[in-house]
């Protein structure tokens, strides 16, 4: 019987919003506790899947997991070490499995993920055992990581709804090589391009053609048992964001740097591809009005995207419905001071409210409106779809913090306490809201949504707005990132 370490740490930091992510801001689980991830759906659950079926000795250590959000205090990681080194430490064990996200930052560290897998290979009976492991998609892949990991799986899909299946997909590449006794190694590039999230989408071009060839690479080769496309983090000022590929291999090491080659080519080729245009919500809203359609309009806010690293309670889509006297819309807000003001309120009540842009530099402020109070709850709610993007390392069950429901003129405002990321339309329901009947509907979000809101809209027009995730990396303020690099250097 094979006896695997297993640890996560996830969380996708974004470098240019304030404040710090510090360890109240994690869910952590230690021990046992992790086993009951079994059957949830998140990419833990994949893994425990396969290790029972191998009839592993898992030893869980620790699983730390955040939402998207500022630079993580080094007290955070210091926790995760203290956690996972003395269970480390009780070898020997066959390999380790990580679950991570890949693009975490702390204020010492650049490379949170390549510093602790550096740090797992010094513990004696460590440095040669198999290290393998599920990472995101919009991970910054770094030299580092690769250098100390074995097999690092990349999810393949954006929104992420192959997240279980690609953790699956990892623990079955662990359970090759301990079953074949073959162990492969990994080869990385990064491509020389940074591109944003709305840019990432695999259902089409440039990150669409790149799986594609990825896949052809692996069919064409025995040795080569993975190849990851990897988007990359735009928000992440550290020297190795952006798109990169690794490849994991047992062949020679040309055969990889071709492979690496290809992928390279095909991405500069394709580079201007992910840098999508947006549009203005007031020049939207007006088009809408002359001309409505049928089914609900999704107005899309990427500088707002609460899987970003925003706060989510930027009120530049709020501001343009009100402006546009828009009916039968719905926003969802994060703003837990506003949902503190409502307590008290009756159904039906109405009372004047300052909602969302609080402690928000790139918003105007607060809108304060004269609302009426439609419901309250506890704001937990179960994902209607297995699949959906905010699963991975959740779970099914998600916990907006306390939330209302308020209505001002012809607009709905969901406000959660909790910023919660709009991939399952269970948000809505679990509140009373039949999205399918709003006219429309503002997503803070960048593609992640689609795999939810595709099914009921009748249109969907990505906006331009204020806020930390804007879809131009020319407009970041990096200070480490490596150059040149596309498109702040054009050539």
């Amino acid at each position: 019987m094979s006896r695997i370490l297993l640890a996560g740490l996830f969380h996708e930091t974004h470098c240019f919003v304030n404040g710090t992510t510090g360890l109240a801001d994690f869910d952590v689980m230690r021990g046992a506790a992790i086993m009951d991830f079994a059957g949830n759906g998140s990419t833990i659950d994949g893994f425990l899947e396969v290790a029972a079926a191998q009839g592993w000795d898992v030893e869980p250590a620790c699983a730390y997991a955040a939402s998207p959000s500022a630079m993580v205090d080094d007290a955070v990681i210091e926790a995760f070490w203290t956690d996972l080194e003395p269970v480390a430490r009780r070898g020997p064990y066959d390999a380790v499995y990580l679950n991570l996200h890949g693009a975490m930052v702390s204020e010492r560290l650049v490379d949170v993920e390549g510093a602790i897998l550096e740090r797992l290979r010094g513990i004696d009976g460590l440095a040669g055992v198999p290290i393998f492991g599920v990472f995101d998609l919009h991970a910054n892949m770094t030299a580092l990581m690769a250098r100390h990991a074995n097999g690092l799986v990349c999810y393949r899909e954006n929104p992420h709804i192959d997240a279980r299946d690609s953790a699956v997909r990892a623990a079955e590449l662990l359970a090759r090589c301990l079953n074949e006794g073959t162990v492969p190694r990994m080869v990385s590039r990064h491509a020389g391009i940074v591109w944003p999230p709305t840019g990432t989408g695999t259902a089409d071009t440039p990150m669409r053609d790149l799986e594609t060839l990825a896949r052809r690479i692996e069919q064409d080769s025995e040795h080569i048992w993975a190849v990851n496309v990897v988007g990359g983090f735009s928000f992440a000022d550290v020297p190795e964001a952006g798109v990169a590929f690794s490849v994991i291999t047992t062949g020679d090491q040309a055969e990889a740097e071709e492979a690496l080659d290809a992928l390279c080519d095909k991405a500069w080729e394709l580079r201007a591809h992910g840098l999508p245009e947006e549009d203005d919500p007031a020049a939207v809203l007006e088009r809408l009005a002359a001309d409505p359609p049928s089914g609900p309009v999704i107005l899309v806010e990427p500088s707002d995207n609460v899987s970003g690293g925003a706060p989510g309670n930027g009120t530049g889509v709020l501001r343009a419905l009100l402006a546009a006297d828009a009916q039968n819309a719905g926003v969802v807000i994060a703003d837990a001071e506003a949902v503190g003001e409502l307590e008290g309120l009756a159904p039906g009540e109405h009372k004047t409210v300052a909602i969302g842009g609080k402690n928000n530099p790139f918003d105007p402020g607060p809108v304060e409106l004269d609302v009426e109070l439609v419901s309250r709850s506890d704001g937990n709610f179960t994902l209607e779809d297995i699949k959906s993007h905010m699963v991975a390392a959740r779970g099914k069950h998600i916990a907006m913090g306390p939330s209302a429901v308020v209505r001002h003129r012809g607009i709905t405002i969901l406000l959660n306490s909790r910023k919660t990321p709009p991939f399952d339309l269970g948000q809505w329901r679990s509140q009373g809201i039949d999205p399918e009947r709003l006219s429309v509907i503002g997503v803070k979000a960048a593609v992640a949504h689609r795999r939810a809101y595709d099914k009921i809209a009748a249109a969907s027009f990505t906006v331009e707005t204020r806020g930390p995730c804007i879809s131009d990396p020319r407009k970041l303020p990096y200070t480490r990132l490596q150059r040149p690099i596309y498109p702040l250097d054009e050539s």
